[in-house]
């Protein structure tokens, strides 16, 4: 693993903030259901898988990952016989728009600083290609918006999807299926609560357990006892720590291509810039304070 890798990866998880806010926005379920879509998850699946066209529940299933299949399909194709891709992505850029300005403030949205960073980062979604890279790809196809902060968000979310379509790669290669990746993800202690977790992305405790259970044979996590109702706090080994370690040094080293565009000096000025925009949109609510993160996003 080289230091530039490891730079990149850095650098993508510090200014990652600034695009998944928007999934916890209050702004968002509002405007995808005066748009037309169901209260509820579907303004979740629908908004992401967008960008990819009026694709099938598999297809945002496996570009998603970690999401119960069964919870996909209350969604998806729903979704497109309510609303167009196309109606939903101008939707979600105004979603970005009333975020971002909630969180940053319209005198940081305005400022000299947004337009570098937006320049820098569009540099750095622009050296994305799309082999490989589903979701990404979708994302590539949308046209730019021209306001700098949205270019800023559009850029983000580009490379924030291209670093995660090579870390689903990853984890296929380890066998991972998607409930396991979260369970050990989540037994990290750097992502999601146990109970956001799961209930968020639609899997049942006894699924949960049982995802547990057959880690633990792997030698992948500690045996714990899965036979009660609640869903058990998984706790890594020495292997499964190890595994996640060299998925995610893999995923720095897939995902750094992209910002190496820019430049040793281009990427710490990115850095500079987009951290100080995280800082004050975490300082000013961007996520819920409580019961979703074992450990904050780190600005």
């Amino acid at each position: 693993m080289n230091d530039a890798a490891v730079a990149a990866g850095r650098l993508a998880r510090g200014l990652e903030p600034l695009h998944s806010q928007v999934y916890f926005a209050p702004e968002g379920e509002p405007a995808y259901t005066a748009a037309g879509l169901e209260p509820g998850r579907m303004s979740y699946f629908a908004p992401r898988a967008a960008p990819m066209g009026a694709v099938g529940a598999s297809v945002v299933t496996a570009t998603f990952y970690n999401f119960s299949p069964r919870l996909v399909a209350k969604s998806v194709p729903r979704a497109w016989e309510l609303v167009s891709a196309a109606d939903l992505l101008d939707v979600r850029f105004a979603v970005a728009d009333a975020s971002l300005r909630r969180t940053l403030g319209d005198d940081a949205v305005a400022s000299p600083e947004m337009v570098e960073a937006a320049g820098l980062a569009r540099t750095a979604a622009g050296a994305v290609t799309p082999d490989g890279r589903p979701l990404a790809a979708g994302h590539l196809d949308v046209p730019w918006p021209t306001a700098p902060h949205l270019v800023l968000w559009h850029a983000l979310s580009i490379l924030r999807e291209h670093r995660g379509d090579g870390h689903i790669a990853l984890l296929v290669e380890a066998g991972l299926s998607g409930l396991e990746a979260l369970v050990t993800a989540t037994a990290t202690g750097t992502g999601f609560t146990v109970a956001f977790a799961r209930g968020s992305r639609g899997w049942s405790a006894a699924e949960w357990n049982a995802a547990v259970a057959g880690l633990a044979d792997r030698g992948l996590l500690q045996p714990a006892d899965t036979a009660g109702d609640d869903a058990v706090e998984p706790v890594l080994t020495e292997e499964g720590t190890a595994l996640r370690k060299r998925i995610e040094n893999d995923t720095h080293r897939l995902g750094a291509a992209p910002w190496s565009a820019l430049g040793a000096d281009g990427a710490t000025r990115l850095g500079e810039l987009g951290g100080a925009f995280v800082r004050t949109a975490l300082a000013n609510g961007a996520f819920p304070a409580e019961g979703v993160f074992a450990a904050r996003p780190k600005g």
